[in-house]
Order: C-alpha cells, then structure tokens, then sequence
C-alpha cells in the first residue's frame, strides 16, 4: 500500500512524497487518515527555517524523535479510522476514529496502545483540534487562576482563544485578550470576552500604563474607554504570552503588577528580541513560568498524568467545540499552499486543515 506524506525540504518549500506502507505486522493497525491540523507556531518554525538546531523534534513522542533538519516529515494530529488490523489484534477495533501524534500522512501503521481512542459522536475535525485543547489545559494548569484575578492573554491562535474559553469558566474579575489581527480579536469577542485590543497600539518604549492599555482598547473597538477599562489601573495578576513574538514577552511584563504571574506557552525558535530586564521588573517579583505540553507539572505529577489530562481535554473540546475556528481546509495536494497562506497572510487564518481523499 502507498501513502502520501507531506516533507519539508528546504526553507519555505514542501514536498508531498509517495511511499511504501511496510507489512502490517501481527500486532498493529493500519489508519488511513481522514484530516490533520496545522499546528501553525510550531511548523512555521520548520517552514520558515528558525527551528533550534540543538533540540530533538519531540523527546515523547516517538515518531517525531531526531534532530530538526531539513527533510522533515512533521506534524501530530492525524485522526482517521482503524481500516486493517494484525492477527493479533481484537478486529472490534475495525472502524474506529482514532487520534495518533504523526506526521501529515495519508495512512500509517502502529500499536493500538499508540492511539488515543475518540469519543462517541465526536467528529474527526473535532478530534484533530486534540493537541491544541491538551495544550490549552496544561496552560491553565501551570498558571492555577486565582478566584477573582484580573486575566490577560497575550495571542488569540487557536491555542489562545482554547485558553480564554477555559478562562471564561472562572470566576475572574477580568478577562482580556489581545491580537493584532482582527480576525481573531473578533473570534475572542465572539466567546464572551468584552474586551480585546491590538498590542501594535501600545508603545512600549515608554513604561506602559493602564491609561495605554486603556486607550488601546479604545482605538481597537472605536469605542470610549469605559470605567470598566479604566479598573486596569492595578494591571493583571496573571498574563499569558501565546503571541509566538518574542517581543510581546516585553508587553507580557510591562502589563503584569508586582509579584503577577507570566506563563510562556510561545516557542520562539530562533526568534530573538531584547527583553528588558533590567527596568521594573527587576523589583517586581514577577514569575516567568515555562509552559510545555509534554510534560506534566512537577507538583502536579503525584496526582495527574496523561491519561488524566487527555480526559479533560476531550469533555472542554465537547463544552467548546473548537472546530469552529477553522477557516481554510485544503486538500493534501494542496499542502504548499496552505502553508503560503500561513506565512504570507496570517490575518486570514485561524486553524488551517488538512483533509484526505
């Protein structure tokens, strides 16, 4: 059997490549693959050419393991049915929509224990968005939101606007977002956040203020600043910095009070940008907190582990429905220009599918 995969090959160049499925063996399964997201951050990275070149692809998942070098086969969503099983493999399993972490291919073979199992009535687009919410929850997890915090998030991606859907379940006394494209502000204000600006309108080579934030807001929404705007006076406990700018950590800090929280789920790559630290923050007692997926909380690890988490994904996917945020499907065949778009006109996209014939 053949199969289509997509390689990246050079910088800003794909290729989609034919190739030879080996011998199901006894205790695998074969999955033909019916859609995968693009998980734009990180692949941009490969596409742009800013990917670390010390750093293993994926140290957990295992067909993502090796070094980040030109060609790549790269990607973690695929969801599709269980077509074929080996002679030692319950044949129940025959049909059923399955979730794997492997690159944008057409078909795959593995062990069933590799495979995370959908739930009924999920659909194989609901599924594909899987990373993103495990993403999302590791997220709010890292940062524990406090009752009554005022909240920013910096980046209204898909894995910004997930984690201010699971902030809008809190019990805040504030929630704000910020993206520079109105696309995605427009997204988050669709989900109940009252407030949402464009980070280009603050200057932050002057300390930034609540009065900036403020008129931030204003400027984005054509709309006065409001008394509720003007209670950023004591600025925000907690800020997530999901922008992908290396830059915006400045914004992240400058926005965050005395002895607030950072949480940085952005990879930056080989994107580089001072970032002050030798100003207010030195006396702030802000905490930069390094947020991963792959891995759990240290503190957290005697009670959860990933089965855990993954259980809470899917029951937010089914509260939140993230499959409505994807604004472009293309065909396998399509691949390159698909990441065109993503690299050429970001304003456009939120998630961006890929689908199977």
């Amino acid at each position: 059997m053949k199969r289509k995969t997509i390689y990246f090959t050079a910088p800003r160049q794909v290729e989609l490549r034919e190739e030879s499925l080996p011998a199901l063996s006894a205790d695998d399964v074969l999955v033909e693959t019916i859609c995968s997201s693009i998980s734009a951050g990180t692949e941009m990275l490969i596409y742009q050419n800013r990917f670390p070149r010390d750093l293993e692809t994926d140290s957990v998942i295992s067909s993502l393991r090796g070094g980040f070098e030109y060609p790549l086969a790269y990607g973690y969503t695929c969801v599709g049915r269980i077509i074929e099983t080996g002679k030692e493999v319950d044949k129940s399993l025959l049909d059923k929509l399955v979730f794997g972490f492997k690159p944008h291919t057409s078909a795959f073979i593995c062990n069933p224990s590799s495979l995370i199992f959908a739930p009924a009535s999920f659909s194989a687009e609901t599924c594909s968005c899987l990373p993103n919410m495990e993403t999302a929850v590791n997220l709010i997890q890292d940062a524990a939101p406090i009752l009554g915090e005022r909240v920013l998030v910096l980046g209204q991606g898909v894995v910004g606007l997930l984690v201010a859907s699971l902030l809008k379940e809190f019990p805040l006394e504030m929630l704000v977002t910020a993206d520079r494209y109105e696309l995605r502000r427009k997204a988050s204000s669709e989900i109940g956040v009252k407030d949402s600006f464009d980070p280009q309108l603050i200057n932050l080579s002057s300390q930034t203020t609540p009065h900036t934030i403020s008129q931030a807001i204003s400027q984005t929404t054509s709309q006065s600043i409001t008394k509720h705007q003007r209670a950023y006076a004591q600025s925000f406990d907690l800020t997530f910095e999901l922008s992908g700018s290396p830059s915006a950590l400045n914004d992240a800090i400058a926005m965050t009070t005395f002895s607030g929280r950072v949480v940085i789920g952005s990879w930056y790559g080989e994107k580089k940008a001072p970032i002050d630290l030798g100003g207010t923050f030195h006396r702030s007692r802000i905490k930069l907190i390094s947020s991963q997926v792959s891995t759990i909380a240290p503190e957290l690890s005697g009670r959860w582990d990933k089965p855990r988490r993954f259980g809470v994904a899917w029951e937010a996917l089914k509260r939140i429905q993230p499959q409505k945020w994807i604004t472009h499907r293309f065909p396998i065949e399509e691949a390159a220009k698909a990441y065109e778009l993503l690299d050429k006109n970001p304003q456009e996209t939120i998630q961006v599918l890929f689908t199977y014939p």
